[in-house]
């Protein structure tokens, strides 16, 4: 099933009409109904009561995105939800690493009582604490030092702070946030890679997938880094999903064709 992402969205948040200074434009957004003056939304471009939201030359009308341009909008702001939600957790482990830096020895201790009250339960399942992995790398961390600890958790909190900060960039469809995000997802590829010839996991694999997808799509779609034309072909795009800029064309041929 085809998604009218313009109808969703006016549903959600309501039509956005406007009242062009130019007569043949103002023709074309304005119908006289039986309840009142009726204006076309510059999104759906179903008529809606009322008065219109703004007025003003056709060139300051706002441009309000349409069609695809609305689609890739909510992507990208699933993508923005993704990145502010993952930085939070980094944020938190960050968080953790710092407080197991200040309290490592009482951790110790409460880690070793519990191990070996645990022991004999793991023996009846036949599993077998001295060498499991996941033990031996909670073991490991003990050894770490304090100024290694902290510089971990130090290098969390930026790694965070880029992810949030691509999140709200995402959000607001910021040109500088699609391409920091493209930059910093590609960055991380190689290690996630790496990662999986280690030990591969569903996780890790469905992570690496969405990474590719992310970066392919924003930088395509986006085209940013010169692709499809660049900065000037996106605008050009935007621009030709306007509906006073598709109303104006039509105008400008129709005058050219009388002519």
């Amino acid at each position: 099933m085809k998604i009218d992402w313009d109808r969703r969205t006016c549903a959600r948040r309501g039509h956005i009409t406007y009242l062009p200074h130019e007569e043949h434009l103002r023709e074309k957004l304005r119908a006289a109904t039986a309840l009142g003056e009726a204006w076309r939304c510059l999104r759906c471009g179903d008529f809606a009561l009322g008065h219109p939201h703004g007025s003003g030359p056709a060139a300051d009308a706002p441009l309000v995105p349409r069609g695809k341009v609305l689609r890739d909008l909510f992507i990208l702001r699933f993508l923005a939800v993704e990145r502010a939600v993952r930085g939070v957790f980094i944020v938190l482990a960050a968080i953790g690493v710092w407080q197991f830096s200040n309290r490592k020895d009482a951790v110790r201790r409460f880690f070793d009582e519990n191990l070996d009250v645990i022991r004999p339960v793991a023996r009846h399942f036949h599993y077998d604490l001295d060498h499991s992995p996941v033990v031996g790398t909670i073991q490991k961390t003990f050894g770490y030092r304090h100024s290694t600890l902290m510089l971990v958790a130090a290098l969390l909190l930026a790694y965070a702070l880029v992810e949030i900060i691509e999140g709200v960039g995402l959000w607001r469809a910021k040109r500088w946030a699609e391409y920091l995000t493209v930059v910093a997802t590609a960055a991380f590829l190689p290690l996630e890679i790496y990662e999986l010839t280690e030990k591969v996991s569903w996780l890790k694999i469905a992570t690496l997938v969405i990474n590719i997808l992310a970066v392919l799509y924003i930088a395509v779609t986006k085209r940013l880094f010169g692709l499809r034309g660049g900065r000037a072909a996106f605008d050009a795009e935007r621009h030709s999903a306007s509906l006073l800029e598709v109303e104006t064309s039509a105008g400008v041929a129709a005058a050219a064709h009388n002519g």
